[in-house]
């Protein structure tokens, strides 16, 4: 068996730090009234919080080029790293949707939601995995370029680009019919941001991940500067004409994301590989899996031990009258990520790193 590549810091870093903030922006302590800078744009636009799944898809490519393409050039089976790679992708798809399912079950007024995080990031690895095991560089450019303008092809197809009305939430609501994360009770459309059809520029997302994890590793950091900048730029451009949207992941979206999540992982590479900064984050970085789900699974149990007072006995009722009613939200959510860094620090200091 071939030794595993050695893994870099800056990248754990990275990854840590972005599963931290999918924690910090997930798990408020009130979703009535989230710290406005950890919410999502309603529709059209990109706040920092947008930034965090593209982030992490985009690390997924990295690590696919850190992780599979070493294995593949020592002379691994390609069969072999293919079987490995759905597999993992398939554990990975089937775990986000036991989530869903046990949140449908066990929370009051939530519903079976087939999409959802975890099994976005499955599909797009089994595909970045794919094309980084069978395919050559240009072909993979190629697919960027043909998911990005495919899908812009389609979104212009369809029309309107509003809520309800979009060719995105349309597809969702034919292929999943009411188990998607909204439902619009006027028209009983359904959309999801996780959806079927908005995958396909996630994949370039993860894609994109795979190309800047290739010139990381080898030491093409002038490429990463100029592709980070690049990418910031056409997406910008392009959002002339057709918005940055986390909902619909539209290829402007894809472009300015991809952009800042370049220009991040060579200032990380920069500060922690090659200045030796510490590693913030690198805790969360080599437990990510099992620390989102896990964190999901807390927000689930809670209420469902009938323990949904915690937030307003220790934090609502005494903040609320001297703050306003989302400081207590984010100190619920702050102190949710510090309680997720004691377990993962555990973790780590037993060696333990949980994959799937």
């Amino acid at each position: 068996m071939n030794a595993a590549p050695p893994r870099l810091a800056s990248l754990d870093a990275l990854r840590g730090c972005t599963v931290a903030a999918m924690l910090l922006v997930n798990d408020p302590g009130d979703w009535s009234h989230v710290y406005a800078p950890l919410d999502h744009s309603a529709w059209n636009g990109c706040t920092p919080t947008d930034l965090v799944f593209p982030f992490f898809l985009f690390v997924v490519g990295v690590s696919v080029a850190l992780a599979i393409l070493p294995r593949l050039e020592q002379g691994s089976s390609p069969l072999t790293l293919t079987r490995a790679a759905l597999w993992r992708a398939l554990r990975i798809l089937v775990l986000g949707v036991a989530i869903n399912v046990l949140a449908a079950l066990l929370m009051h007024g939530v519903h079976l939601r087939f999409p959802g995080v975890l099994q976005r990031i499955g599909l797009c690895f089994a595909g970045v995995a794919l094309f980084a095991i069978h395919t050559k560089p240009r072909t993979q450019w190629l697919a960027i370029a043909l998911l990005l303008f495919g899908y812009w092809g389609l979104l212009l197809a369809g029309g309107s680009l509003e809520p309800w009305a979009n060719i995105v939430s349309r597809t969702d609501s034919a292929v999943f019919g009411r188990f998607v994360y909204l439902l619009d009770p006027a028209t009983g459309r359904g959309h999801d941001p996780e959806g079927l059809l908005s995958t396909l520029p996630a994949l370039a997302s993860t894609l994109l991940g795979l190309r800047a994890g290739c010139w990381l590793r080898q030491e093409k950091l002038k490429w990463l500067l100029i592709a980070g900048v690049l990418s910031l730029l056409l997406g910008a451009l392009w959002s002339l004409w057709l918005p940055l949207n986390k909902n619909l992941w539209t290829p402007s979206f894809v472009l300015w994301c991809a952009g800042w999540a370049a220009l991040t992982l060579l200032a990380f590479h920069w500060m922690i590989d090659r200045c030796g900064w510490p590693a913030l984050g690198r805790r969360f970085g080599v437990n990510a899996i099992a620390a989102y789900a896990g964190s999901e699974l807390m927000q689930i149990l809670l209420p469902g031990l009938g323990l949904a007072s915690l937030y307003r006995h220790l934090f609502a009722n005494w903040m609320t009258p001297l703050f306003g009613p989302d400081i207590p939200s984010l100190a619920f959510a702050l102190v949710f990520v510090a309680v997720w860094w004691l377990i993962v620090y555990a973790l780590d200091r037993r060696h333990i790193h949980l994959k799937l």
